[in-house]
C-alpha cells in the first residue's frame, strides 16, 4: 500500500497549522488550525502518526491522518516534547522553578498517551540533558541521575533494573538499535588524568572487565556521541573550549571511532580547522564529516576511517542525508551565504547547487526527494518564511510571512523507511517556480581603479573534489616567482636610490608583468649574483655611502 503524502507542520505567531507536501502544497482542511499565538513547541512521533503540540492551556496529541485527539493534558508551562520511538510515551518538560524555601517540585513528566495517566514525574533541573533516552524496540529506557546511569526496562519507571556508577559521569548515551542494547559514558578528565569513554553492554555494568570498548584522551571538555542507525558503530568529537597550542579561537576538537566489538581508531583529517557537522549514512557503512576553516572540506570514511571521496572544499558547515541514504547535502547556514549542493552517494557527482540564503534549517521529505528550508525567529526576525525544494535544485513552493509576522517552527511528518522506495538519481532539473523574495546582489565591491579587471588572487582557494580538474593554467606564474622578482624589483631600485641615481624609485611592477615572470626569472636571478658580487668583495666599509657618512663626521 502506498504511502500517503508527507504533511509539513508549521508552528508561528498564526497558531500551529498542517499543510500538504506535493504537488498542491495547500492547507490540511481536515486540520483544525490551532490559532494560539503561544504555541511554543510540536513534534511528531517517530512514525509519524502521532502529532503533538502546546498551547497556553494544554498539552494535546492527535492521531494522523484522521486528525482524532488521543491525549490531552494542562500543562501550559511545557517547553519540551518528545515521544518514545514507538509513540506510546510522551515526556513533557517545563523549566525548573526550585528554591531554597520553596520544596522541589518535578518539571519531567512521562505519560501514557493510550491510558492518559501520568507514569512518572521527576525533577530535572538541566535543560541540555532533559531527555529520556530508549532503544528502538522500547525495551530499555535511559536517563542520568548524579554520576550514575538508571536503565528501566519494559517502560517500567518505579524502580531501575540496573545502573551504571562513575566518578564524575558528565554525559552518556544509548545506542539505538534492537538487542543486545550498548551504553556508552563519557567521564572528564582531572588532575593530570586523561577523559575517557566507556561502552557497556546491557546488562554488564559492574566489573572491572565490563566495559567492551574503551578509548581515552587528553584534549577533552566536551563529548558529543554520533551513533549508527544500528548501534554498531560510535563517533565521538571531543572539543575543548580553549585551543593551548593557539591554532584555533574555538578550541580543539578531535574525532574518534568505537565499535562495540572494542576496535577503536582516530579519524584522520586533510585539513586543519573545526568539525562542524558529522553524519552517519542511513545505509551504516560510511559517515562524512565536515571540517576544516573556511572553505571547509567534506570527506566520505569507511567503517575503518580511511577517506574514501574527497568532495573538495566549499562554504558549507552541515550534511544532510536523505531517508535512503542515496543523496547528501552539504550546505552553509549561519554566518554562511546559504548555498546547497545535493550530491549523488553512490555516483560521487553533485547533482545540482542553488542558494536558499538566510536559511536556518533544513529538513529531508522522507521520500528521499524533496526537501525543505526556512528562516525562522528568534533566529532571524525578518523575512520568515519556507521553501520546498526538488534535489535537483528546482524550487517548488514558498509560503513567506506578512509583516509583522513569525515563523517559529517547520517539520515535515516522518515515515518509516519502506514506506516510500528509492528511486534512481536523475541529473535532470525539474520544473519549478521562481522566488518571490528578491535576490541579493552577488557582485563584489571593487574600488574604481579595479573594476574591468580580473581579479589577481583569491583570499581563500578553494579545491575541487577528488578526480576532478586540479590542473593549474600553464601561463600563471608561481608564487614563489612572483614573490621573487617583487623583492629584486625593490632591492634594484634601493640601490639606484643610495648610488644617487636621478630616476625616481617606481613601484613594483610585477603584477603588471605576470605574464612575462616564469621566462625572466632565470635571467634575473643572474643579474642578482653578478651584482651582489662586487660588493661582495669591496666590502661594507668601501661602500660609497659609507665614506660619505666618514667624511662627514670627520668634518664635524
Amino acid at each position: 500500500m502506498a504511502a500517503s503524502r508527507p504533511l509539513v507542520a508549521v508552528r508561528g505567531t498564526n497558531g500551529v497549522a498542517l499543510y500538504h507536501g506535493q504537488p498542491d502544497y495547500s492547507e490540511v482542511s481536515g486540520f483544525r488550525r490551532d490559532p494560539t499565538r503561544n504555541c511554543r513547541v510540536i513534534a511528531f512521533s517517530r512514525d509519524g502518526k502521532l502529532l503533538a503540540w502546546t498551547n497556553e492551556e494544554v498539552v494535546q496529541v492527535v492521531s494522523l491522518p484522521s486528525f482524532e485527539k488521543v491525549f490531552e493534558v494542562a500543562k501550559p508551562k511545557t517547553l519540551y516534547l518528545d515521544f518514545s520511538p514507538k509513540g506510546t510515551i510522551l515526556c513533557t518538560w517545563e523549566q525548573y522553578t526550585g528554591s531554597k524555601d520553596a520544596p522541589e517540585q518535578p518539571n519531567l513528566h512521562i505519560y501514557d498517551i493510550k491510558s492518559n495517566k501520568c507514569l512518572r514525574s521527576i525533577v530535572q533541573k538541566k535543560q541540555s540533558s532533559w531527555q529520556l533516552q530508549w532503544s528502538d524496540d522500547e525495551g530499555i529506557c535511559a536517563r542520568n541521575l548524579n554520576n550514575e546511569v538508571h536503565v528501566y526496562e519494559s517502560n517500567n519507571f518505579e524502580n531501575f533494573k540496573h545502573k551504571i556508577h562513575l566518578q564524575k559521569l558528565a554525559e552518556y548515551s544509548l545506542a539505538p538499535g534492537n538487542q543486545p542494547h550498548h551504553v556508552a559514558c563519557h567521564v572528564p578528565g582531572s588532575k593530570g588524568q586523561p577523559s575517557f569513554v566507556r561502552v557497556f553492554k546491557y546488562p554488564n555494568f559492574e566489573g572491572p572487565n565490563a566495559g567492551i570498548a574503551n578509548k581515552s584522551f587528553y584534549k577533552s571538555d566536551r563529548v558529543d556521541f554520533y551513533w549508527n542507525k544500528k548501534g554498531t558503530g560510535l563517533l565521538l568529537l571531543t572539543s575543548t573550549e580553549v585551543d593551548k597550542t593557539g591554532g584555533s579561537y574555538y578550541g580543539d576538537q578531535g574525532l574518534h571511532f568505537l565499535r562495540t566489538t572494542g576496535d577503536t581508531a582516530m579519524v584522520k583529517r586533510g585539513k586543519d580547522g573545526p568539525v562542524y557537522c558529522v553524519e552517519w549514512s542511513p545505509e551504516c557503512d560510511h559517515f562524512c564529516v565536515v571540517y576544516g576553516f573556511m572553505p571547509a572540506k567534506a570527506t566520505l570514511y569507511n567503517l575503518n576511517c580511511d577517506p574514501v571521496f574527497d568532495m573538495g572544499t566549499g562554504p558549507r558547515n552541515a550534511v544532510y542525508y536523505n531517508l535512503h541514504g542515496s543523496l547528501l547535502i552539504l550546505a552553509g547556514f549561519g554566518n554562511l551565504r546559504g548555498n546547497v549542493e545535493v550530491w549523488d552517494v553512490k555516483g560521487r557527482k553533485q547533482v545540482s547547487k542553488t542558494q536558499a540564503a538566510d536559511s536556518t534549517l533544513l529538513s529531508w521529505c522522507a521520500d528521499g526527494e524533496h526537501f525543505l528550508t526556512a528562516t525562522t525567529a528568534p533566529r532571524l526576525r525578518v523575512g520568515n518564511g519556507f521553501k520546498l525544494w526538488h534535489y535537483s535544485g528546482s524550487l517548488q513552493h514558498e509560503v513567506l510571512c506578512k509583516e509583522n509576522e513569525e515563523l517559529w517552527d517547520v517539520q515535515w511528518q516522518p515515515f518509516p523507511p519502506e514506506a516510500f522506495p528509492a528511486k534512481p538519481v536523475s541529473y535532470k532539473q525539474v520544473s519549478g517556480i521562481e522566488s518571490s523574495q528578491p535576490q541579493a546582489s552577488k557582485q563584489v565591491y571593487r574600488p574604481p581603479g579595479a573594476r574591468g579587471q580580473a581579479p589577481s588572487f583569491k583570499v581563500k582557494d578553494e579545491e575541487p573534489p577528488a578526480g576532478g580538474d586540479k590542473a593549474a593554467d600553464a601561463t600563471a606564474v608561481p608564487k614563489c616567482a612572483l614573490k621573487n622578482q617583487k623583492r629584486r624589483e625593490a632591492k634594484k631600485a634601493k640601490r639606484e636610490n643610495e648610488q644617487g641615481g636621478d630616476s625616481p624609485i617606481k613601484a613594483p611592477a610585477a603584477v603588471q608583468r605576470v605574464a612575462e615572470a616564469s621566462a625572466q626569472n632565470t635571467d634575473e636571478v643572474s643579474k642578482e649574483k653578478k651584482i651582489k658580487k662586487p660588493e661582495e668583495e669591496i666590502g661594507p666599509d668601501c661602500h660609497p655611502q659609507g665614506a660619505s657618512s666618514e667624511r662627514e663626521n670627520s668634518g664635524s
